[in-house]
């Protein structure tokens, strides 16, 4: 493979959080676009309707649900068992690509590796006529124009689908096929790639996680407190009137800002057309500590984060509830790292209820809940080396983080419309 595409943080950031191609890379042989043939994805591309009534007679052990299809990877880590009973009957093979059609927007694609059922709601894909190499289809439906194509046509409010006749109605120009064998090769060096690193982030992860369980339940026994001895104030939820996109507004939060421990304000913001005294009560201050009150998600109910970085004057939602700990308790990011500890989040989660397919907790939960009060030198310990590790993970994410938007950029030259 003699062409080189470059560095992906070379291209220029685009609207999907993403990198735009870089303009030179178009002048590569890889890219040479002569010979290339306009073609319609349901021209070189079957919609296979393979059915298979009785799995578990057929042999098969596993199926898969749009559950187990991760986002923006091609690989399938998890399945069902047939064993454990199903009712899904649309069959896949290895090398056929797996495509989410509900809610097209959380880009679920992946190439199956094994013999397995497959939801109704997974198109089940494969290439026809052998105009289009196996090893390019996934990364045609992981491009930005095959995904804005798949929203764009989806129909439904609450589920939204996009049907079969629309994405075979999408257009492209297809290389010829050693040019795309050449293109699948670099896509598949880059995926493998980010497998590899990937594993290293999630090994540092665990590591992470195991220190955090040693420290707090292997180790020495730290007195344990009801969160009510602990807390300066009561917990309150936040409020939320009606908000818009105009930043003339104060500035309000979604609920997707508590992440990995933290608050990040950077792309969750909303603001409100409200008047300063509404929201004092509501405001946000560096080490207040907010907690999911509500969400359809199960495990994502009662995850904690921390406040650090947000604009002035911010306020929370309804849906989030704010904690602030007494000094000399609990050091808030040890806090936050204990309160989203698997074995502590899951007691908290035993007290979780479903409402119309959202689960809760209470102030009440909360104030109940029990959690372990090291001293305060022994917190701070803990915590530096947390953050030791912690920068390791961070390297490591933004390294994968590049991997990915090369890989996405180099699918979008490809793909790129031609006016």
């Amino acid at each position: 493979m003699s062409e080189s595409v470059g560095d992906g943080a070379s291209g220029t950031a685009d609207a999907f959080g993403g990198l735009s191609p870089n303009p030179d890379w178009r002048s590569l042989p890889l890219f040479d676009r002569s010979g290339w043939s306009r073609v319609r994805f349901g021209d070189v591309v079957q919609n296979v309707n393979e059915t298979e009534r009785d799995p578990a007679g057929a042999g098969l052990e596993r199926f898969i649900g749009l559950e187990h299809l991760e986002p923006g990877s091609l690989h399938v880590r998890s399945w069902g068992n047939v064993a454990d009973g199903t009712t899904f009957t649309r069959r896949c093979r290895p090398g056929q690509v797996l495509f989410g059609k509900r809610r097209a927007y959380q880009r679920k694609v992946a190439v199956a590796e094994f013999d397995a059922v497959v939801s109704g709601d997974i198109y089940v894909l494969a290439p026809k006529d052998g105009r289009l190499l196996p090893e390019l289809l996934p990364f045609i439906c992981l491009s930005e124009r095959f995904y804005e194509h798949a929203v764009g046509t989806s129909a439904g409010s609450l589920s939204p689908r996009t049907n079969w006749s629309s994405l075979a109605g999408f257009e492209f120009d297809l290389p010829p096929l050693e040019a795309q064998r050449r293109i699948a090769e670099v896509l598949w060096a880059v995926d493998e790639a980010i497998d590899r690193m990937a594993g290293s982030e999630g090994a540092v992860r665990l590591l992470i996680e195991a220190k955090l369980d040693e420290f707090l339940y292997d180790g020495a026994s730290w007195p344990l407190f009801d969160c009510r001895d602990l807390f300066l104030e009561s917990p309150k939820n936040g409020f939320s009137p009606q908000t818009t996109s105009d930043p003339a507004g104060i500035p309000t939060l979604s609920i997707s800002a508590i992440r990995d421990g933290k608050v990040a304000g950077d792309g969750n913001l909303k603001y409100a057309n409200v008047q300063a005294n509404e929201v004092d009560r509501f405001r946000l201050y560096p080490d207040d500590i907010l907690i999911v009150r509500g969400n359809g998600n199960r495990y994502l109910c009662g995850c904690a984060g921390v406040v650090e970085q947000i604009p002035e004057g911010c306020f929370y939602p309804d849906l989030l509830i704010r904690l602030r700990f007494r000094d000399g308790t609990l050091l808030p990011k040890f806090a936050v790292l204990q309160w989203n500890e698997k074995k502590t989040h899951t007691r908290l989660l035993s007290k979780a209820k479903s409402t119309n397919g959202i689960w809760k907790i209470n102030g009440k939960d909360v104030q109940s809940h029990i959690l372990a009060v090291p001293p305060i030198d022994q917190q701070q310990f803990f915590l530096n080396q947390f953050e030791a590790t912690l920068s390791v993970g961070e390297a490591l994410r933004n390294e994968l983080s590049k991997l990915c938007n090369l890989q996405r950029s180099v699918m979008n030259v490809v793909m790129r419309e031609i006016t």
